[in-house]
């Protein structure tokens, strides 16, 4: 399995990049997002990579972070969503957007994509949802890991004591909450009222902040 390349950038086409890897060349297919922050030929570059294998194909494709790659996997096991299908959604929502979407049920978000019915979508919303606040947590782990540790703004935004491990899923939580956007105190306040309504473990925590972060009608 070819779980990342690094290498120099010979050429790119519209929806494919080669990439030189010591004097070998690997043709990766990218989604929109991903090929519009990719630098130019002759530049280095490093992608995380998925191998799809059929009997008649081996094709690779490429992502900036490993929460889209973890999202191209789990959209390609919803039945009618293949790897075009999965790269077209990515396309359009992007890695935060998929996991926002997924997790408050928003299968008109999903429909936005090309060639994706309201029929797909919805199935997507429904078989992935349960999975959305996992890969969300795990975005938020890796920022925490590469030391991206999300810091309270103002006094307001500091959390209450509590025990280390309910310490982490927070703080994991929070993370999630930011990379997809939200303000520190909204976040922090959410995650805050998801905790003191019982929520404990980063997923159940996500899933409640986004609830009580959706606009209301």
């Amino acid at each position: 399995m070819i779980g990342k390349l690094s290498g120099r950038l010979d050429y790119r086409a519209s929806d494919h990049i080669l990439i030189d890897v010591g004097g070998v060349g690997y043709v990766v297919y990218c989604s929109e997002r991903t090929m519009a922050v990719l630098p130019g030929p002759g530049e280095a570059v490093s992608l995380f990579t998925e191998l799809l294998v059929r009997e008649d194909l081996l094709q690779l494709f490429g992502f900036t972070s490993l929460v889209e790659k973890e999202w191209h996997r789990l959209l390609m096991t919803v039945q009618g969503v293949g790897a075009k299908a999965s790269m077209a959604i990515l396309s359009t929502l992007g890695p935060d957007g998929v996991s926002r979407a997924v997790t408050l049920g928003d299968w008109n978000a999903i429909k936005a994509a090309k060639g994706i019915g309201p029929k797909t979508a919805q199935k997507v919303v429904l078989e992935l949802k349960d999975k959305a606040p996992n890969v969300m947590a795990m975005g938020g782990s890796l920022a925490a890991a590469q030391g991206n540790v999300v810091k309270a703004t103002s006094e307001d935004d500091v959390l209450e004591p509590i025990s280390a491990p309910t310490a982490s899923a927070q703080a994991e939580a929070l993370s999630a909450l930011v990379n997809l956007g939200y303000g520190h105190g909204d976040a922090a306040g959410a995650v805050a009222q998801a905790a003191g309504e019982g929520a404990a473990e980063t997923p159940a925590l996500i899933r409640a902040a986004l609830k009580l972060l959706a606009p209301k009608d």
